[in-house]
C-alpha cells in the first residue's frame, strides 16, 4: 500500500499495488532480464498493438495504448536494470569516467568528492576552502549522456547470463549490458528512465547519522581508521589523533 496517500485513500483498490520479491542469496545482476522478458513483451504489444477496453460510459470499445514512464528503485537495482556497474571507482552514471574519487588507506573504502561541481557558479561553498579539501571548486558539473549516446555505448555489448562477469581493473566495462528495456521502442526517447526511490535514500541517510551521533558500535562512521584518513588528506586538524 501507499502510506505517503491519506488514511483513507491507501487502502482503496486503485491504490493497491502487487509486489513481488524475488527470492535468493544474491543480487541477481543481468539474470534479471530473464525476469523481466514477459513484462517487456506485454510492455511492447501495449504501445504497438494495444488492446481492446470496453468503456462502460459510453457503452463502446476502444484501442488502449499505454507505456512505462519510469522506473523507481534503488541504487543497486538501478545498477541490474540499467545495465551500468554502480560499484567501484567509477560508479556515478552522471560522471561515468569522470568520477572523483579517494580510495581511503586505512578505512579501505572508496569515497566519492568533488559533489560542490554540481553548485552554481556562484554558490558559497565553492570557495570553502578548510572545509572540505583545501581547494576551491572551479570546474563544472559533468553533463550527463543523451539518451542516443547511451544506447550507441551498450548496443553491441553480448550479455550474458547465469554467470558472474570478472572486475575489469582498467574501468572499461562500466556498462555491463544493454539493459532489456531498449527493446521498447520508445525507451531511447525518454528523458528520465530510472528514478531513485526517495524514501530508501532517507532512510539510509538517517540511520548514518543516528548511529553516529549515538556511536553505535559497529555502525558508527566515526572511528578512529576514519580519523587517520583526515590525517592523510590533511583535513579537519581538529579531529586528527594525538598520540
Amino acid at each position: 500500500m501507499i502510506y505517503s496517500l491519506p488514511p483513507w485513500s491507501c487502502t482503496k483498490q486503485k491504490y493497491i499495488m502487487l509486489s513481488m520479491k524475488i527470492a535468493g542469496p544474491r543480487q541477481l545482476e543481468n539474470d534479471i532480464d530473464v525476469y523481466l522478458t514477459p513484462l517487456i513483451e506485454d510492455l511492447r504489444k501495449l504501445w504497438v498493438d494495444g488492446v481492446d477496453v470496453y468503456d462502460q460510459s459510453v457503452q463502446q470499445t476502444f484501442r488502449l495504448c499505454a507505456m512505462i514512464f519510469c522506473t523507481i528503485n534503488d541504487f543497486s537495482a538501478y545498477g541490474n536494470l540499467s545495465g551500468y556497474s554502480v560499484k567501484g571507482h567509477h560508479a556515478c552514471p552522471i560522471c561515468e569516467k569522470n568520477t572523483s574519487y579517494i580510495q581511503l588507506k586505512h578505512g579501505k573504502k572508496t569515497i566519492y568528492t568533488r559533489h560542490r561541481r554540481y553548485f552554481k557558479s556562484y554558490h558559497p561553498y565553492r570557495q570553502l576552502k578548510k572545509a572540505f579539501n583545501r581547494q576551491n571548486e572551479i570546474e563544472s558539473a559533468p553533463k550527463p549522456l543523451a539518451r542516443h549516446e547511451i544506447y550507441d555505448w551498450v548496443k553491441d555489448i553480448v550479455t550474458i547470463f547465469n554467470k558472474t562477469q570478472k572486475k575489469d581493473a582498467s574501468g572499461n566495462n562500466i556498462w555491463k549490458k544493454r539493459s532489456i528495456f531498449f527493446h521498447l521502442p520508445y525507451w531511447c526517447d525518454l528523458h528520465v528512465r530510472h528514478c531513485l526511490d526517495v524514501m530508501d535514500v532517507e532512510k539510509n541517510v538517517c540511520d548514518s547519522l543516528i548511529d553516529t551521533l549515538l556511536n553505535i558500535k559497529g555502525k558508527t562512521k566515526d572511528g578512529f581508521k576514519c580519523h587517520q584518513d583526515l590525517v592523510d588528506m590533511s583535513m579537519r586538524d581538529q579531529l586528527h589523533p594525538v598520540s
